[in-house]
């Protein structure tokens, strides 16, 4: 399906959400560090688990809103809450006032904003766009926030340290043109049939909704197999999480100045600042041009070598990270980190698609996204530890629980086989 034939409500949000994300990803890498030198690591890592929590929360809401009150509309609340987060922090981030405290708050209100969001905007692609067409569309969404982190992060490096509260602002600015355009150019799309059902349910509590969808997690406790695939997905998410948490705060604390070209007597010099984001848009450049390359080769494999592979090269390229003192040693560690993260991603949902009876394929797909909401609350933890044990022993305890993935990965298989033999 190509994007000529895209309905309108897809091609507005693919250019307004790819102008944001540019500029979310000028920001959003050095967060932790920003937040490390005003609070210190410790209560970093307890404020990033809390504004997490307290995003997860805003995932859950947003999907009961997007079937009650309509896609358009949460999209345009969403947005324009995550432009009075960012304009908070804007402010907050500025000389006039530089108040860490209240950053934090208005970064902790962007984010619950953006968890609103993402709920509409992923339930209004499949309301406008045939099935056999979503795959591709989603592709282009994807492939297209991946340029994101390519082109934002180099951005970011050289405009954020020097000028934060102007990119945040920046980011706020863009956030409302994307309301207004949205509430100007969108038409609705919920479906009739579930508009009525909800209308007819209108004395329902929004807090009842919730807890439906909580309660729809207990399959984990009747599927050994599922089980075992989600808590090896916890444990190998605390991994390539750190990518946004751990690293930039490592490479500023211990590469201050790094020479990335020299001749003769000039050299080309970054700062770690600098050189995370260099880092973060190679990540974004190998998995725009890797992905299909690495989906394709993988197909030849079986999934047990393929999940439990993927779980061990990112035990590599974390072992690797904190040992390399170059950025020719770190692009190399981050292409074997790379490689794990496309390794890992097509064959997972394809093995939960697998797992799931097909009367209650949905809440599997809903329970295994618990791999990324209990793995995206701890991971923060690794910032208070690295002041404990150092930056070695943090990055080595990583990869030790990639390696105790791949084990559980391994014992997953062996049931699965069992229950497939019988």
């Amino acid at each position: 399906m190509k994007i000529r034939d895209w309905d309108i409500n897809l091609k507005i949000r693919l250019g307004g959400e790819t102008a944001f994300n540019v500029i979310f990803w000028t920001f959003f890498p050095f967060l932790s560090i920003y937040f490390a030198n005003s609070f210190g690591k410790g209560w970093t890592g307890i404020l990033l688990i809390l504004s997490q929590t307290l995003s997860v929360f805003g995932n859950l809401l947003g999907g009961y809103s997007a079937d009650r009150f309509g896609r358009k509309r949460m999209m345009i609340i969403a947005a324009l809450g995550q432009a009075l987060g960012y304009g908070i922090f804007a402010l907050a981030a500025s000389p006039l006032i530089s108040m860490p405290v209240l950053s934090f708050i208005g970064f902790s209100f962007a984010s619950f904003s953006g968890s609103l969001y993402w709920p509409s905007s992923q339930a209004m692609v499949a309301d406008v766009v045939d099935e056999e067409h979503r795959s591709s569309v989603f592709a282009i969404f994807y492939t297209a926030a991946n340029m994101a982190v390519v082109v934002g992060p180099l951005l970011g490096s050289l405009l954020y340290e020097d000028n934060p509260y102007l990119v945040l602002a920046v980011a706020a600015v863009v956030c409302v043109l994307l309301a207004l355009m949205m509430a100007r150019k969108l038409h609705e799309t919920l479906p009739k049939q579930l508009a009525d059902r909800h209308r007819l349910q209108g004395d329902e509590p929004w807090y009842h909704a919730i807890a439906v969808q909580l309660r729809d997690y207990r399959i984990i406790a009747t599927d050994r197999v599922f089980l075992l695939f989600v808590i090896a997905g916890v444990l190998l998410s605390q991994t390539f999480m750190q990518l946004d948490l751990l690293f930039p705060v490592f490479l500023k604390e211990t590469m201050p100045l790094t020479t990335i070209f020299s001749y003769s007597n000039w050299d080309l010099q970054l700062t770690g600042k600098q050189l995370f984001g260099l880092i973060v848009s190679e990540n974004g450049l190998f998995v725009a041009i890797f992905t299909v390359i690495v989906t394709k080769w993988m197909l030849a494999y079986r999934d047990r070598y393929v999940f439990i592979g993927g779980a061990l090269f990112y035990a590599l390229g974390m072992v690797m990270f904190c040992q390399m003192s170059s950025f020719w040693g770190l692009t190399i560690a981050i292409a074997v980190f790379t490689l794990a993260e496309l390794m890992s991603a097509g064959p997972q949902q394809a093995f939960v698609s697998r797992l799931a009876p097909d009367h209650i394929r949905g809440q599997y797909f809903a329970a295994s996204s618990l791999r990324y909401t209990l793995g995206r609350t701890i991971a923060p933890l690794s910032i208070p530890i690295s002041s404990w044990i150092g930056f070695t022993w943090t990055f080595i305890l990583l990869a030790a629980l990639a390696v105790l993935s791949a084990v559980i990965y391994n014992m997953m298989f062996n049931q699965y086989d069992r229950q497939t033999a019988l």
